[in-house]
């Protein structure tokens, strides 16, 4: 909602576990049966929360910071969908009128449901989508306008997955996280810099675009090119100038997974756990398994399952899907 982004501190962090409390989930932190040789790996299973996204967090804390008597007029959101749809539940919760923005690009499946919970969505070209991300208007809407990711609220809910991590494991090497737009990478990072400024911070891309890596590597937000997949949860255009200074504190290196080892990873998780995750869920895993984060303990954050059916099943039968 401000234009001013910053890390949470730790009471803000305590004060968000606090407002998501009856919205979210404290999902479970599970250990992976794999015979790895020195590496462990334990999935924070952020698919299983209400609605099947990390972004229920970001949602209810936003909207908890600011308070119900600015929201009920309505709120108004650019999402691909899992953000919208966490948003749609918590102002639905107080009444409040919810339009949420959504990109051509987007799972279909998403937007169908951000309808069927009674929020008005407007389909935009990519291009359209992304000059709302990054202006901050939407013309023909009314209501409090919350940003997915660069917004100091959005950034602490997600630094509530960090704090449930440490409560469950006492030791660990490294955090894999799907790197979108940055709200959830440095909201988790900003509690390990605290707590433990030892653990590796690890973004993952896709190969369909590698924004963060541009950036770390040029030391600034840098243009990439995006390609067409069925990961529609990473692979922005570029690191918001917003987010460029969270990102660059608390991330340590990205990671880039193929668009193969992420569909082995979605049926890995399916044949081994029973768990469904969408492309950007599975990524970190992918990142895991192939050794590019190393040995030791990794913990992969399974942000989501919310993945088209028909998509889902492409994959399960043995292919890569369109």
């Amino acid at each position: 909602m401000t234009d001013l982004v910053r890390l949470p501190t730790a009471a803000e962090v305590d004060d968000a576990r606090a407002n998501i409390a009856g919205i979210a989930r404290r999902t479970p932190l599970w250990r992976l049966d794999l015979d790895l040789p020195d590496t462990r790996i334990f999935l924070k299973l952020e698919n299983l929360q209400p609605l099947g996204s990390f972004k229920i967090r970001a949602a209810a804390n936003a909207i908890r910071v600011a308070g119900e008597d600015a929201v009920r007029g309505g709120v108004v959101s650019p999402s691909a969908g899992n953000f919208g749809l966490g948003l749609t539940l918590a102002a639905r919760r107080i009444g409040a009128p919810v339009t949420i923005v959504v990109p051509d690009s987007a799972a279909s499946s998403k937007a169908a449901r951000l309808e069927s919970m009674g929020a008005t969505v407007i389909r935009v070209p990519f291009e359209d989508w992304w000059r709302v991300l990054t202006t901050r208007r939407f013309d023909g809407a009314e209501g409090l306008f919350f940003h997915p990711v660069a917004d100091s609220a959005v950034v602490a809910g997600n630094a509530t997955i960090g704090a449930e991590i440490l409560e469950d494991l006492e030791a660990f090497d490294a955090v894999l996280v799907p790197f979108g737009g940055g709200g959830l990478i440095s909201g988790i990072g900003s509690v390990m810099r605290g707590e433990r400024p030892g653990v590796r911070v690890l973004a993952v891309e896709s190969e369909a675009a590698r924004p963060a890596a541009a950036a770390l590597a040029a030391g600034r937000p840098t243009q990439v090119t995006q390609e067409p997949s069925f990961v529609d949860g990473i692979g922005s255009a570029t690191v918001l100038d917003a987010m460029w200074p969270l990102v660059r504190d608390t991330v340590d290196d990205a990671l880039c997974v193929s668009l193969a080892e992420i569909t082995a990873a979605i049926r890995l998780l399916a044949a081994r756990l029973h768990v469904i995750a969408e492309g950007a869920g599975a990524a970190p895993l992918a990142a895991a398994l192939s050794g590019r984060a190393g040995k030791g303990d990794l913990v992969c954050i399974v942000s989501g399952g919310n993945i088209d059916p028909g998509k889902l099943a492409t994959i399960l039968e043995g292919r890569e899907p369109a």
